[in-house]
């Protein structure tokens, strides 16, 4: 089955998707069972093209049900009917009804306890694309007929409750926080379902030629400076010590001894039902399981990294600061986890520089993130407006304007030194708001452009902060490919970029346009603190470039420490430690593009090296994944992958490399396994065989 890439693997179910397929796809909670004569005169009602089907299964359930023929005139009948029906119930639908065959049918043909699977690892078939495709095409059809948003939650979280996709506090609060969103999206929209389909879930999913969606950025008619192979510095000279804190995704609510095994997407919360066990009790500093960040383990961090480190030059902060209670958020409490949080910072680091950036959860809802044409009760200026007042305690007065449109900003640290910060939601697949119109929001690419060729006519080196990693797959292709040219027209000016989101200890590599053999830049990927899902809590330190006149600002070397979560809870005390330094444990030359590349290759051939950047990968957490071939495939495929949704051509090359090593240990295996075959052979034979030589010379 083609595959996406991993991403934040089986960790936070993305409820905003799930929310949207469960308003899209809840008509099937009314369904009626419709058959090929009824189908016949309405089979120019929508019109799909199938995503390709890659497998033998999918090819048969294709065959058997197809999705082009779906009458929705008469589910939106029946859906009417049904509403009716439990508007004189009062609600009883959710006690769990009986389904409709119908519904029964094509929710086998949508497979949508494979698709709920998808949206928990973030890895999409052509499962999720179908219902996609069905889910759009019904609500558009519904919204047309005027049917009201009420009801559109009433049945939406019926099917949530009745398939018991979530459970009923979940699926009540994650349909009521995004309806309003998706049916505003969807009155507004002149998509059809291939495109919003294509959009949302990406390449496996096709993405039809769309005007709204195929823009390109504009660069000043100034000439790329000749390309000048990077060096690095010599040893001794002076650097910059930087710390990286990302999605610390603190929970007020954890408490020690509360259920961490529940059926939600957030645990260890006193709301979180009985522990059956005691094994399924909450740590006292946090647990592997779906569960957050507790206080005491952000201050235990916070302390140890003032004593350890007291020559932190400068700190950044990719954002992600809410936990992962999705269904139950406010604008409000997301506010007041926000100055919780930077109060916590203050305490610890109250005359050190901090850099922000924005995460994806700090909106309420999640993921929401209207561009400036979206105003009113839409708007997000409740957040910018907050995050312009905090900031404004390490950044000067003139990053106000556009943290106040858009969250993003530059800042001069030093002369010759910038960094520039990015609001990466405005690339995020999951904010709906795109969908009406994704081209450059808030003109943030533009303006970057503008940047970086003020930065480059002063000799500037400029840094770039962001939470979603670029190559992402929850990175528009659009939006990463543009950011893709930018980086690859300024890679003399960007030395380094860092960034968050998936909560591994990771990185990005980007290559030249024209020659996708030459390397370009590289995007750092900070650990989290969060522990959520089986991780250690961990942090990032940086070496970089110091005062020096040959100085170009590229990070040196960089260490991983981490908390050992299982002995801390064994033990009542945490203890932080360097997991490893990236120079010493790979044995690099430096910290250029060019190494990391040439690291990446020498993983696809060496299974010990490639164990222990997974081992790194996991930070060293004991509840890690085992990985297999296909694993490694996708692993080095992101390492390689700065531009989203271009894997078919970016990963080629390094899934061949591992392919060919595959094929080497079969062949020493066999190898050796006819070796000693032979010798089990040979040995009896001699053994009976020689005696008997040496009696006939001999006696």
């Amino acid at each position: 089955m083609d595959l996406q890439r991993v991403a934040m693997a089986r960790t936070s179910p993305d409820l905003n998707l799930l929310a949207l397929l469960l308003c899209l796809l809840f008509p099937l909670h009314l369904g009626s069972p419709l058959t090929s004569k009824d189908w016949d005169f309405h089979e120019n009602d929508i019109s799909y093209d199938h995503a390709t089907p890659t497998t033998q299964e999918e090819k048969e359930r294709v065959e058997k049900f197809d999705i082009s023929k779906l009458n929705y005139t008469a589910i939106l009948l029946e859906l009417e009917k049904g509403l009716n029906a439990m508007k004189k119930r009062e609600g009883r639908f959710l006690e769990g009804p009986r389904l409709p065959r119908f519904f029964t049918d094509l929710g086998k043909f949508l497979d949508l306890e494979q698709v709920v699977n998808e949206i928990e690892t973030s890895i999409m078939s052509t499962a999720s694309c179908t219902a996609c495709k069905v889910g759009v095409g019904m609500l558009q059809k519904f919204v047309q007929n005027g049917m009201i948003k009420e009801d559109i939650i009433k049945a939406a979280s019926g099917f949530c409750i009745s398939l018991r996709i979530e459970t009923t506090r979940v699926c009540l609060g994650i349909v009521n926080l995004m309806a309003d969103e998706v049916v505003y999206v969807v009155e507004n929209l002149v998509m059809s379902p291939d495109e919003i389909c294509g959009f949302v879930i990406g390449d496996i999913c096709g993405i039809p030629y769309n005007p709204y969606h195929k823009w390109k950025v504009a660069f000043p008619p100034v000439q790329k400076p000749p390309v000048q192979h990077p060096k690095s510095s010599s040893t001794g000279m002076p650097t910059l010590k930087v710390l990286h804190l990302s999605d610390t995704h603190y929970d007020p609510e954890y408490q020690e001894g509360s259920n961490a095994d529940c059926d939600e997407p957030l645990c260890c919360r006193a709301s979180s039902g009985p522990v059956k066990s005691p094994g399924d009790r909450a740590g006292y500093w946090g647990d592997y399981r779906k569960c957050d960040t507790p206080s005491r383990t952000i201050h235990s961090m916070l302390q140890h990294i003032a004593q350890a480190h007291p020559d932190i030059d400068y700190i950044i902060w990719t954002g992600d600061l809410p936990p992962h209670d999705i269904w139950n958020q406010t604008r409000e409490g997301n506010l007041d986890v926000i100055r919780a949080t930077i109060n916590q910072m203050m305490v610890y680091f109250p005359k050190t520089p901090i850099f922000p950036a924005l995460g994806n959860h700090e909106s309420a809802p999640v993921n929401s993130f209207p561009p400036p044409f979206v105003m009113d009760n839409h708007g997000v200026g409740w957040l910018y407006e907050e995050l312009a007042y905090q900031w404004q305690r390490w950044l000067p007065e003139a990053s106000s304007p556009t943290i106040r449109k858009g969250a993003f900003y530059s800042v001069l640290v030093r002369p010759g030194f910038r960094i520039i910060s990015l609001n990466m939601n405005y690339c995020n697949n999951k904010n709906w708001w795109l969908l009406l119109n994704s081209t450059d929001p808030a003109q943030e690419l533009q303006w970057l452009i503008y940047e970086l060729q003020n930065a480059e006519d002063k000799g500037e080196k400029v840094h770039i902060l962001g939470h979603i990693p670029p190559g992402h797959s929850d990175c528009l292709k659009v939006w990463s490919h543009n950011y893709y040219t930018i980086v690859n027209r300024y890679e003399a000016t960007i030395t380094a970029q860092f960034f968050g989101h998936t909560h591994y200890d990771e990185f990005e590599l980007f290559y030249d346009e024209n020659d996708r053999h030459r390397v370009t830049n590289i995007a750092y990927i900070g650990p989290s603190v969060t522990s959520y899902y089986k991780l250690n809590p961990g942090y990032r330190i940086y070496y970089v470039e110091g005062e020096f006149p040959t100085s170009q600002k590229v990070v040196t070397d960089h260490e991983t420490w981490v908390m050992n979560l299982e002995e801390a809870n064994r033990y009542g005390h945490p203890r932080w430690y360097q997991l490893y330094s990236a120079r010493r444990a790979y044995n690099m030359r430096n910290l250029l593009p060019e190494e990391w590349n040439r690291l990446v290759y020498k993983m696809a051939l060496d299974d010990n090296l490639f164990r222990k950047y997974q081992r790194f990968y996991w930070k060293n957490s004991v509840a890690r994944e085992d990985c297999d071939s296909e694993c490694k495939k996708r692993m080095l495929c992101d390492l390689k992958s700065g531009r989203s949704n271009d894997r078919k051509y970016t990963c080629a090359k390094i899934t061949e490399q591992v392919e060919i090593q595959e094929r080497t240990d079969w062949t020493d295996w066999i190898y050796s396994g006819f070796s000693i075959t032979s010798l089990a052979v040979v040995i009896p034979v001699a053994a009976v065989v020689i005696p008997n030589v040496l009696y006939f010379f001999f006696f």
